[in-house]
């Protein structure tokens, strides 16, 4: 016997879409003006923050595309619909942003020994603007961010972007002022290394996932000793838990009932449980009895 519970319709982060969605806006013209400027000034401290603004549109997009995909109906040969995809992109764009700093890191060695001219009036310009685009993304986060993990998780992000665009405008001020070109590869060095630490927790989160491993966050044993100290339960087996999406936990096991264990009590108590205690809200559970499992045992046995 078998019972799934249904995910919630109306998520946290769905009900900040709105602010998520017009956040993603203003990083994306953070990203234009910077990548254009970039160019113009010859500064691979912007063209880096533009790297880096990158990783925050990609990262409000696949939140969004997430909230998006949970809203869609599932079908019968996509039992979980798509929410896959928001993984194999999220591991797709942090191969692409190890890429991007790798290149900012191996230019800026580069431009340490021999810097070209940099246009410190357009990097300052475009750094102020991207700060008080980062000011303006943090100020429609803020309220969401105690609501949702999603929406604090990105809250987060453009707060080191805000880092990011403060180095950059730091280096246009020093080249401006003492002519210190090599300002700008060390704004430069600063951002990529703002990069890589999230992109390896981003890239190492997905193959988790894709591999199906334990949730973080989740203790198995902790389940399993909820489980067996629940009411009607006397034995649990074959206790998998993974994840199908970010946000989205599921657990499933073989649950050996006590003699006067009754099936729907025992799988009401169960579901609340995992829900209220380890956010679980995609739980199925196979009851059995103890005639039964000794019989999968005995037919189990190697034949003579």
């Amino acid at each position: 016997m078998t019972r799934g519970l249904a995910g919630h319709s109306h998520s946290a982060a769905g009900r900040h879409t709105g602010n998520l969605a017009r956040a993603m806006l203003v990083t994306v013209g953070i990203l234009t003006v910077e990548l254009i400027a970039g160019i113009a000034s010859s500064s691979l401290a912007l063209l880096a923050d533009a790297g880096h603004a990158f990783a925050d549109v990609s990262g409000m997009g696949l939140s969004l595309a997430a909230v998006w995909l949970a809203a869609r109906p599932r079908s019968e040969s996509r039992t979980f619909g798509l929410y896959r995809l928001e993984i194999l992109a999220a591991a797709a764009n942090a191969v692409l942003l190890l890429a991007i700093a790798a290149f900012v890191l191996y230019e800026a060695l580069q431009r340490f020994v021999a810097p070209p001219q940099i246009g410190s009036g357009i990097v300052v310009v475009a750094a102020a603007f991207a700060l008080a685009g980062n000011l303006v993304s943090l100020r429609l986060l803020s309220t969401g961010r105690r609501e949702s993990l999603t929406i604090r998780g990105a809250y987060l992000e453009v707060a080191g972007d805000l880092v990011g665009s403060a180095s950059v405008l730091a280096a246009g001020a020093v080249i401006a002022f003492t002519g210190w070109l090599q300002a700008d590869a060390v704004a430069s060095v600063v951002v990529a290394l703002l990069i890589v630490p999230r992109t390896f927790r981003l890239l190492r989160e997905s193959l988790d996932v894709l591999l199906e491993a334990t949730p973080r966050g989740v203790d198995l044993a902790d389940v399993e000793r909820h489980i067996l100290e629940s009411p009607g339960v006397t034995d649990v087996h074959d206790l998998h838990a993974w994840t199908i999406t970010s946000g989205m936990n599921v657990v499933s096991a073989h649950v050996v009932l006590a003699e006067d264990g009754r099936p729907g009590d025992v799988l009401d108590h169960l579901g609340q449980c995992l829900s209220d205690d380890f956010d679980i809200k995609h739980s199925t559970f196979q009851l059995e009895t103890p005639e039964h499992v000794l019989w999968e045992a005995k037919t189990a046995q190697p034949q003579h």
